[in-house]
């Protein structure tokens, strides 16, 4: 299903310079995002910086939001992620589309103007009503949470899970 949104650039090298977000395939989720600056920025291993992707979007539908999400390989080979991990533009945010950039390696990353940092989906959208109760109807799960649904693991994954975790100082649950 193809949705149209309003989209405005807000710097005359995105459409030139550098192309406009597209899907790569007939089956790709994500729109790729790109750098848009006039240098290069070096981000120092540890260091996060605003990146500007020259682009603000309308999405108008509240039943719509785009997700803003790291590109997989910028993060498993170079360490570079989103600095606030998933962004989130809400259905009424008219404003330039920037990508918070963190450089979680040892080395210092170097982002090139043009360069695809981070890819944009849509994803729809519940706004929930809340329905004050005194007690919620019974379930198998109850209050149970943060590993308590581990039952169905196998032994050797349990124990590394839990390895994983520090034991002082968390509920049993």
């Amino acid at each position: 299903m193809m949705k149209k949104i309003d989209v405005k650039i807000l710097d005359p090298r995105v459409g030139q310079q550098f192309p406009l977000p597209t899907y790569a395939t007939s089956g790709s989720a994500g729109l790729d995002l790109r750098a848009c600056l006039d240098d290069a920025v070096e981000l120092a291993p540890g260091a996060t910086t605003l990146v500007p992707t020259g682009l603000a979007i309308h999405i108008a539908d509240p039943s719509l939001a785009a997700v803003i999400l790291p590109r997989s390989g910028l993060g498993h080979k170079h360490g570079v992620v989103l600095g606030n991990l998933v962004g989130l533009i809400d259905s009424d945010y008219q404003g330039q589309l920037m990508v918070s950039v963190w450089n979680r390696s040892q080395q210092s990353f170097s982002i090139e103007p043009g360069e695809r940092i981070a890819q944009m989906v849509f994803v729809p959208v519940v706004q929930a009503e809340f329905n004050l109760v005194e007690d919620f109807d019974a379930t198998d799960r109850g209050e149970g949470g943060f590993g308590h649904s581990r039952a169905s693991i196998s032994p050797a994954i349990d124990k590394t899970l839990s390895g994983a975790l520090p034991a002082k100082g968390l509920p049993e649950g």
